[in-house]
């Protein structure tokens, strides 16, 4: 499968609470309507957990002894962990079986305490009790949940403690005092809920996988071990979190507001305005690198060999993007999408991606592709036509080759940094004719890692 099957981003994803902003007062106006929209989503996933589970799932709350005004996004990734472990452990902690397969059992005190800690406090609300503390209608207190993830419980499930209140009151607050309109108060919410929900999971399974290389552990028995082990990684991993969150806030202001006006600058350089593109807000370089063979290697490849190569391509990747002052937009198995803030780094990144990928003795080549041109940034991601013709590009790079359009050639053209070998024009899904472009290493060493 190649890049431009998967990622098709002519226009960003409608919002499922959509419609005009308003502040709080209106929150419940078409609440049930977005209610019914969002119901799929959130009955799938309680079908997964199953009813109880689907309880634990419903309470993002803090450590306990922790202030009340933590971040969002500790809080999440705190209530989420407990569900990485063992995904039914928490809700039917008294029946729980007994592993006859090996000798490490789970201790349910245990695990009542883990619980305990991650959620701040004992379990005594029910929804409509949360829903009323925050003054606002049931329906309204769901729009909110379900954006966070979580799925729905029965009115008469005691599943909410008061950190949980806390939690949808801070939220709720931001509207009342106009500091977001409605419609922002749920994406953002839904951004926290999103990104933490696979922090969580990938912090965990990076935890199990260590244990069982290294300290012998089955699976099983590592995810069980990890029950009492994890309440002291709690507040270092927390701490980490709040960090990393207030050094990318800055970063992303850095790059998304004061800069913006100089990357449109250069953007017009080679354009006459009537470009695709043109009516879209940010100037980037969109970049593209896609593993030759993915499905045929995977196919061959034992659970652990896969995991291997999955983690070594995004590793590397994440490196010589940043090191190489680029941001990394998402990876979708075997590919990665990328920006860059000029046609320049992000020329840097992608022949750095192309070498380094050749030159690995246990990964594929990689197809890649750059195209400089203007962008939407939405719901952290990327769309425009710009994003479409970099993913049309990197399906007809060879392996270890990148290609660029004819426009982002031209702004690179008088670089001795890099060689342009043109070829004859291709015609091209959405775009018709278009002359791609090799882009190759001139003068200078490129991206050094250290």
């Amino acid at each position: 499968m190649t890049v431009e099957d998967r990622h098709e981003s002519g226009q960003p994803a409608r919002s499922d609470d959509g419609g005009a902003a308003s502040p709080v007062g209106a929150m419940d106006a078409g609440a049930r309507d977005a209610g019914v929209k969002d119901a799929g989503a959130a009955d799938a996933a309680a079908m997964d957990r199953g009813a109880v589970d689907a309880a634990l799932m419903d309470a993002p709350a803090g450590g306990a002894g922790q202030s009340d005004d933590r971040s969002a996004a500790a809080v999440a990734t705190a209530s989420k962990a407990v569900w990485q472990l063992q995904p039914d452990m928490a809700a039917a902690v008294d029946d729980l079986p007994v592993s006859a397969a090996g000798p490490i059992e789970l201790d349910r005190e245990s695990i009542r305490r883990l619980e305990r800690e991650l959620l701040g406090a004992e379990r005594t609300l029910k929804r409509r009790d949360i829903a009323a503390g925050a003054g606002v209608s049931l329906l309204s207190a769901r729009k909110l949940w379900r954006a966070m993830g979580f799925p729905n419980i029965g009115d008469d499930d005691v599943a909410f403690t008061e950190k949980d209140l806390h939690a949808l009151t801070t939220i709720i607050d931001m509207v009342r005092q106009e500091q977001l309109t409605e419609d922002a108060a749920i994406s953002i919410t839904r951004a926290v809920g999103q990104m933490t929900d696979r922090m969580v999971v990938w912090q965990i399974e990076a935890i199990v996988e260590e244990m069982v290389a290294q300290r012998g552990f089955t699976d099983a028995d590592a995810r069980k071990t990890l029950v009492s082990e994890l309440p002291d990684l709690i507040e270092p991993l927390e701490k980490t979190l709040v960090y990393a969150w207030r050094r990318q806030m800055n970063a992303a202001v850095q790059r998304l507001a004061l800069r913006a006006e100089s990357g449109l600058i250069s953007s017009e350089a080679g354009r006459d305005g009537d470009e695709q593109d043109a009516p879209l807000p940010l100037a980037r370089a969109v970049g593209f690198a896609d593993l030759v063979s993915y499905t045929s290697l995977s196919r061959r490849m034992n659970e652990r060999t896969l995991a291997q190569l999955v983690q070594r391509f995004e590793n590397k990747c994440a490196e010589i993007i940043s090191v190489g002052g680029g941001r990394l937009v998402k990876t979708i198995g075997d590919e990665v999408l990328y920006i860059a803030e000029s046609p320049e780094a992000g020329a840097e990144i992608s022949l750095a991606l192309a070498k380094a990928f050749t030159e690995d003795e246990f990964l594929p080549s990689a197809r890649c592709s750059l195209v400089w041109g203007r962008v939407l940034s939405r719901l952290g991601d990327i769309y425009g036509p710009t994003v479409n013709l970099a993913a049309r590009l990197t399906a007809l790079a060879e392996p270890g080759e990148v290609l660029v359009d004819s426009a982002t050639a031209a702004t690179l053209e008088h670089n001795e940094k890099f060689v342009l070998t043109p070829h004859e024009p291709r015609q091209v899904r959405g775009f018709g004719e278009v002359r791609p472009v090799t882009l190759a290493r001139g003068t200078g060493t490129g991206i050094v890692l250290d």
